[in-house]
């Protein structure tokens, strides 16, 4: 969920369940594990449902039937089955559309979809699902996001399941490995929560947006390949590798004597699994909420097996120590415990910041993967002409959109060469989650680019009041984008041309007339090179020698003024630093 992502309808009448790359993820994901879970939760919505307003519950039927249709995409084109459904990220409720919801999905026969809400904080959810009998029933989980491993007696009342519907958030080093170890264990061991969910998967987006590498891992240079399995990986795999959806945590679980926890788990079939974690307060920070100091320190930990669990004869052991490079271990199996002669009793002497798995599970592995290949930084000199007959995704890559949509486009009435190119699609700004900007842009590249030329053919598509820009030493995205500062030439369907030091079009460095008309191609070229600006149309220079100070270096970025069709060909960037 970076950047802007595709609806699979973009209009009242538009239905497509083949845009953007998680139809493809989510596959992806089933070929390696069929047992996985899917869930699907709006953050913002096509602006067409609000009927005007910045608001998805205006039309309580019409919002339902755009996520139920979802679903049924997912089924119908993709073979998928969503486990469960959400309602708005981190954003009001609304008590009705929940009930209508769970109305059109049973209609639909989709009975076996459960209900999450709300994705934000425990109240006013909890609250309200006590005070409302038919609210109560039609919830199957209550999700809060960044619960800090606490829940509240609301919540424990309704006698749902309570999940951390997302968390971590962290920067992927040691540190976010710490807070990943902890918090899976001590959100149920404080707060009863039987999920995790971590925001997010991999870091697969320009490192200076916002929560940059983020992700379990990174995976951020689609143009070398590079990537890297980073600590909290390997952490995961401490529960999730023993563990399944549908096991039951023991009650005898809690915090040890000298800081740390354990967790311990059961199939109900005698299998069973202990994780222990010792992460200290300064290496397990997450990003929110604030974390209160505690002490670990040295010590030793006996355990007790009985009952049935009296006769388990052997636990394997796998074990982290994060920390100090030279001292780190990650997911290292150690020799197996023998249990026949000592009672069903094992102590463990731990340190802080390590991790134990001890569990009669025999199935566990670290995975192994191939070197892959060196970092490289985005190529000095791109180019794509956007001519793909049959794209496979419905974007082109290494474009990041953070607002509007780009996607392929064929002019079918085009025989030449403006055939296939890269149309932005919204007609209207979202219902949104974030602050989305008033123009749309996708931007491409290095950061670091300081001095670099781009070129792009236009076409604007909307007589008089259209507009398109290109754009260079772009500074911001994500939720910042509207802030965004950066060298922005436009050119508008009125004759007219812009050159401004932000996004927003309030820093104005130039402006005048241009023989410009909508529905006609034109190319336009920006050059940067120090304090030092300049544009051109068609080859013949517009403006130059205009003095940009700020910012020293960002994304090349393409975009228009509002939310409206436009189509861009062509696109060159060459940057000398």
């Amino acid at each position: 969920t970076d950047g802007t992502e595709p609806s699979h309808m973009h209009y009242a009448l538009d239905e497509n369940y083949f845009r953007g790359y998680e139809w493809w993820l989510m596959k992806e994901a089933k070929k390696r594990n069929p047992n996985i879970i899917l869930m699907g939760l709006p953050w913002s919505f096509p602006g067409w449902l609000g009927k005007g307003f910045n608001w998805p519950y205006v039309s309580l039927q019409l919002t339902a039937y755009y996520v139920m249709t979802w679903i049924v995409g997912a089924k119908h084109y993709h073979d998928l089955d969503i486990d469960y459904i959400g309602i708005w990220n981190e954003r009001s409720f609304d008590i009705s559309y929940i009930k209508v919801l769970r109305r059109m999905l049973n209609y639909q026969g989709l009975n076996q979809v459960k209900i999450i809400a709300s994705d934000n904080l425990w109240e006013p959810i909890s609250a309200s699902m006590l005070l409302d009998p038919e609210l109560l029933k039609v919830i199957d989980v209550i999700g809060a996001h960044y619960p800090g491993t606490r829940t509240m007696k609301d919540a424990r009342l309704t006698k749902k399941k309570l999940w951390s519907s997302e968390d971590f958030s962290t920067l992927n080093n040691d540190v976010g490995a710490g807070c990943l170890g902890r918090i899976l264990n001590q959100n149920y061991i404080n707060g009863y929560m039987t999920a995790t969910i971590a925001w997010n998967l991999v870091a697969s987006y320009y490192e200076q947006l916002p929560y940059g590498r983020c992700g379990l891992m990174t995976a951020q240079e689609p143009w070398s390949g590079h990537y890297e399995v980073e600590p909290p990986v390997w952490v995961a795999a401490h529960t999730t590798q023993f563990t399944q959806p549908g096991w039951y945590y023991l009650k005898t679980v809690g915090h040890l004597e000298k800081g740390g926890s354990y967790v311990a788990l059961t199939d109900g079939l005698g299998n069973l699994t202990i994780i222990v974690e010792t992460m200290s307060h300064k290496h397990s920070m997450c990003i929110r909420p604030f974390l209160p100091y505690f002490n670990v320190s040295h010590q030793f930990a006996t355990f007790l097996l009985k009952g049935s669990f009296s006769e388990i004869p052997e636990l394997q052991v796998w074990y982290t120590r994060l920390g100090k490079p030279s001292k780190r271990f990650l997911f290292k199996q150690l020799d197996s415990l023998w249990l026949l002669d000592s009672g069903g009793a094992f102590t463990l002497e731990l340190q802080e910041d390590e991790l134990f798995t001890l569990t009669t599970l025999t199935t566990g592995g670290k995975g192994s993967y191939p070197q892959p290949p060196e970092s490289q930084p985005f190529p000095q000199v791109y180019t794509d002409d956007f001519d793909v007959d049959y794209p496979f995704f419905s974007e082109a890559p290494n474009f990041a959109d953070q607002t509007g949509v780009f996607e392929y486009f064929t002019n079918i009435e085009d025989p030449g060469e403006h055939r296939f190119t890269l149309r932005q699609v919204l007609n209207q700004r979202p219902i949104t989650w974030a602050a989305d900007a008033y123009n749309t842009i996708s931007i491409i590249g290095d950061y670091k680019w300081s001095n670099l030329t781009v070129k792009c053919d236009v076409y604007i598509e909307t007589p008089e009041k259209g507009g398109v820009f290109i754009a260079g030493r772009v500074n911001k995205g994500g939720i910042l984008i509207r802030s965004a500062r950066g060298v922005f030439f436009w050119i508008f369907a009125n004759g007219t041309y812009r050159v401004t030091g932000d996004l927003a079009g309030w820093i104005i460095y130039a402006l005048g007339h241009v023989d410009i008309t909508a529905k006609r191609w034109y190319t336009l070229t920006l050059i940067i090179k120090g304090r030092l600006s300049s544009g051109m149309l068609d080859g013949k220079t517009v403006w130059k020698n205009i003095p940009v100070s700020f910012p020293k270096n960002g994304w090349a970025a393409i975009g228009t003024h509002s939310f409206e069709f436009a189509q861009f060909d062509n696109f060159h960037v060459e940057a000398t630093s």
